[in-house]
């Protein structure tokens, strides 16, 4: 019987496939106090010690892409910036990981381990995918099951979707991402998405819950890119406007009675932040909140051409034009992008 070519893929792949552990200072617990509470029910403490233990909070995958020891993953498996993250190699290499840069737009991180001649995955072109050809999906679901394959098709291309990473991260609005029916399992975000010569294509991301067969990776030149940068700047460099807004659609805009329904409205998230970051650009050009951000450069913004793209368009250094609606006027704004630090 002729053997599957996922053998092949398998040997050459897994080596480099790796465990993040993400782990804290936390209070030494000692059991649990118990109080009844009406029939039935009761509550739960801890018993707290006197000092600290380093403590698992969660994890995920990633995988090796040079013999230096770059790392990639999702950034939402390495989001408290409090946490100290370490890398399973194996059973008997770990590493304690530093985190270089991490890009929560496209949900990506890159990671730095010390060693030499590791073992690591060559990258594909993301843009030469063709939607139904097969794929692998490798990980290490809840981190326990190393090197966990599976394989599949790719279902689909260019998708959106909106991904929530946990407690201490928004949701995110991700587009552009390769859908696969590879099963992409908890624990599996990072992880890569192969193909059959065993080079990324994406980073696996996210998965629909209660539904099977449906799940997304990121494509692999995003990761490219910020790669290219941490190794040229050592960070990640992208245009800075400063304002904290939310996109507008017809049900935002229905509820809150606005005036129209696309464009982004600046709005502060939280009491005590500006909407308007202080000597940022959007200050120097005169944005204030409420504003609604109509236009940018001629193009409206909505929910499949966010304010994003246009700025990422024209770059640090660009000068760019905005069409806002303040007080149910029109106005024309100006300013010039800076780098945000």
């Amino acid at each position: 019987m002729e053997k599957s070519p996922i053998i092949e893929i398998a040997k050459k792949a897994c080596p480099a496939v790796i465990t993040i552990v993400a782990s804290k200072d936390l209070p030494k617990v000692d059991g649990f106090y118990f109080f009844p509470y009406g029939p039935g029910q009761e509550f739960v403490f801890p018993k707290l010690e006197k000092g600290k233990e380093k403590t698992k909070i969660g994890g995920g995958s990633g995988f090796i892409v040079s013999k230096e020891g770059y790392v990639v993953t999702c950034s939402h498996v390495v989001g408290d910036p409090e946490a100290e993250y370490s890398v399973v190699l194996d059973p008997k290499n770990k590493y304690s990981a530093k985190v270089l840069a991490t890009d929560p737009l496209v949900d990506l991180a890159i990671l730095k381990i010390n060693d030499k001649n590791l073992p690591y995955l060559e990258l594909a072109d993301s843009d030469k995918i063709d939607l139904g050809e097969a794929v692998v999906a490798i990980g290490n679901p809840l981190g326990e099951f190393d090197d966990t394959l599976s394989s599949g098709i790719v279902s689909g291309l260019s998708r959106k979707i909106t991904a929530q990473g946990g407690l201490l991260t928004k949701a995110t609005s991700l587009r552009g991402l390769i859908q696969t029916d590879a099963a992409i399992n908890p624990g599996n975000s990072g992880g890569p998405l192969v193909n059959m010569e065993g080079k990324v294509i994406g980073v696996n991301t996210a998965q629909i819950l209660g539904v099977q067969n449906i799940g997304f990776a990121i494509p692999i030149n995003y990761a490219k890119n910020i790669l290219k940068e941490i190794k040229e700047y050592g960070k990640i460099k992208r245009p800075f406007l400063g304002v904290r807004y939310i996109i507008l659609n017809p049900e935002i805009a229905k509820a809150n009675k606005l005036p129209v329904d696309y464009g982004a409205l600046i709005v502060r998230e939280n009491l005590g932040e500006n909407a308007v970051i202080k000597g940022s650009a959007a200050e120097r050009a005169g944005l204030k909140e409420y504003d609604i951000i109509l236009e940018s450069d001629g193009e409206k913004i909505t929910e499949e051409t966010p304010l994003t793209d246009s700025l990422a368009k024209r770059g640090i250094g660009g000068e760019i034009s905005f069409k806002v609606l303040r007080e149910g006027k029109e106005i024309i704004l100006k300013t010039k992008l800076e780098e945000k630090e």
